[in-house]
């Protein structure tokens, strides 16, 4: 997949089948429709064109709010689009600027103008241009004198799955990691960088990952205790993983912290990835860390056998 940010930078296409949208997950919905992008891209030899848009629309319209969640960096998105074998993808930097373009404008100066589109696939719902004013119907109407076709993915294919972004954020809010695991079709992932803790899991004889999560708007699951596949380098451990305050012992900050099976070395600076299999109990204040340590053996079983029914 060709990764383009630029519009100036777009190649001439001859065949360019493309669709739009801000992808954040690219769940089982979206899914639907980058299937059916390829699939008509491929009946014609032609080429599958995705446009995506980075920073999320949101964080530019709505800079106010301050607890915008994503399912998705722009990097896991470009890998996440990647594994559909989308031969290019068009990342537009949304700005003021580019969110006052009208749909006419959004039309001609993108669809037509830069990508040459011969064909569009959209959702049913799908909006585009300055207030959202750009429809499906407007395009149908007047697709004769754009010069390309237009084909919506029905409502009842995307009903069918039952799934949205926000069904997941609200799945992975409230712990319910199996939910929204059935939702994107794949594991939900965080990735941080391994940075110096206060170092008192290997006391307890449970030495943690202590994760630095850079992205701010990322979505970071209910606190509690998960099971979790970690990826280091390309290579796949199990761990269970801790979300909260540590109340225990008088924490306040959260804290992501994993404690990795059958890993020794240092990982200080490294970046890795967690993937949720699924959420095992609730962060609780134990009287003292005797019966802290007791819980974590009870964890530590939880999650082997939770990690074998998986794999």
């Amino acid at each position: 997949m060709q990764v383009i940010r630029s519009l100036t930078d777009f190649p001439e296409l001859s065949q360019a089948v493309v669709t739009s949208g801000t992808f954040d997950g690219v769940h089982r919905g979206h899914q639907k429709i980058l299937q059916r992008l390829i699939q008509l891209a491929q009946a014609i030899n032609g080429q599958s064109v995705v446009i995506t848009y980075w920073p999320h629309p949101r964080l530019v319209l709505q800079p106010e709010i301050q607890n915008i969640h994503l399912l998705s960096t722009i990097e896991e998105r470009i890998e996440q689009l990647a594994a559909f074998a989308v031969d290019y993808l068009l990342i537009i930097p949304f700005t003021r600027e580019f969110a006052n373009l009208d749909s006419e404008q959004f039309v001609s100066e993108i669809l037509i103008k830069t990508i040459r589109t011969k064909k569009l696939v959209i959702g049913y719902d799908h909006r585009f241009g300055r207030n959202r004013a750009g429809s499906f119907e407007y395009l149908r109407q007047h697709a004769p004198e754009l010069g390309f076709e237009v084909e919506e993915i029905p409502r009842q294919d995307i009903d069918h799955v039952a799934v949205s972004s926000t069904k997941i954020r609200t799945a992975l809010e409230a712990g319910e990691i199996k939910t929204a695991t059935a939702y994107l079709g794949r594991y939900y992932a965080l990735v941080g960088t391994v940075v110096l803790g206060k170092q008192l899991g290997r006391t307890l004889g449970y030495p943690t990952a202590n994760l630095n999560i850079t992205e701010q708007h990322k979505l970071i699951p209910r606190q509690g205790i998960y099971v979790v596949q970690v990826k280091i380098k390309n290579q796949l451990f199990g761990g269970m993983l801790s979300i909260g305050t540590n109340p225990t012992v008088g924490g306040t900050n959260q804290t992501v912290e994993v404690n990795i099976f059958n890993f020794s070395g240092n990982l200080y600076g490294q970046e890795i990835t967690l993937l949720f299999l699924d959420r095992i109990r609730s962060e609780e204040k134990f009287a003292n860390l005797d019966e802290l340590i007791t819980q974590m053996h009870q964890d530590k079983i939880k999650s082997l056998s939770v990690l074998n029914s998986f794999f």
